[in-house]
């Protein structure tokens, strides 16, 4: 066997950690084999002498692959990838067995969601250490930070995701997506500063790919005009989280957005807004005959 066939089997046997690890990082599956392409692409131009540790190696340039691609997204205001299968199942959200039934897939896809809100360091520390046990020594190297500050960086991300609101303390969350709604229907700013992080993020679906907007003042902003607007809104379940669906006054259903609250705040919003997303949308919540105006997804 040549040095460089054995160099492409022994990659292929860390292939499937290797896609696992970046697609928890990234949250993308097709972003994570591109990592992981990448990776092999490194490791070709490599010479194998030089790599000590292989699995070492190329979980390190996983990693930094993984980092310069979620920094890039936020420099960019929005992401290269979509979420072409995903289906926004919106619901009643009043307490009943089934919805317990689905408690632990709203949990799942809850944590999920509040990955998204950790910075790439924060998130790469997190995934890293706690769902694939390297050490913080490796950890630092990935990051090109010392074994301090990976622990730093991965006890500051597991304070966020452990203080997260999920769905077992469902009545918190309504709380604050109700007083959303409330100073959005009232078009005032300054209460819904009060129950979005300072730096929330706002992701808004189209078929194009995502959208991200940082930052609470230009939610606030969009959400006080949904007072001049003339649709219906209220408070749902979206995919096992609190959110909001509006429609408009002939029952069409018009926007739909799902919220990830920790410690008392909104830290992300998903929002699907497009008209041709409608199709991805399963109401079975009941259309509300009367409301205050909707904000402005």
């Amino acid at each position: 066997m040549t040095d460089e066939n054995a160099t492409s089997a022994a990659f292929e046997e860390q292939r499937a950690r290797l896609t696992a690890l970046a697609a928890r990082v990234l949250g993308s599956r097709a972003d994570a084999e591109d990592a992981v392409q990448e990776a092999w692409l490194r490791l070709s131009r490599q010479d194998p002498a030089s790599i000590d540790n292989l699995s070492g190696w190329l979980s390190t340039v996983v990693g930094r692959v993984c980092v310069d691609m979620l920094r890039s997204r936020r420099a960019k205001g929005e992401t290269a990838w979509e979420e072409p299968g995903r289906e926004w199942v919106v619901s009643d959200d009043a307490d009943d067995p089934e919805a317990s039934a689905v408690l632990s897939d709203a949990v799942g896809v809850a944590l999920l969601m509040v990955l998204e809100t950790l910075t790439p360091d924060e998130r790469l520390a997190f995934v890293l250490h706690d769902t694939f046990a390297v050490p913080f020594e490796e950890v630092g190297r990935v990051l090109g930070k010392s074994t301090d500050a990976a622990k730093m960086l991965a006890s500051r991300a597991r304070r966020k995701v452990r203080g997260a609101d999920l769905p077992h303390d469902r009545r918190r969350q309504r709380e604050v997506v109700d007083a959303f709604l409330a100073a959005a229907r009232e078009g005032d700013f300054q209460a819904l500063l009060k129950v979005l992080d300072p730096d929330v993020v706002w992701r808004v679906h189209t078929t194009r790919g995502i959208r991200v907007r940082l930052g609470a003042d230009e939610l606030a902003r969009h959400a006080a005009l949904g007072e001049r607007t003339r649709t219906i809104a209220q408070r749902v379940d979206v995919d096992g989280v609190p959110g909001i669906m509006a429609w408009r006054a002939d029952g069409t259903p018009l926007a739909v957005m799902s919220c990830v609250v920790v410690d008392g705040r909104i830290v992300q919003v998903d929002s699907l807004i497009r008209p041709e997303g409608r199709a991805r949308i399963t109401v079975t919540a009941p259309v509300v005959t009367s409301g205050a105006r909707h904000p402005s997804l």
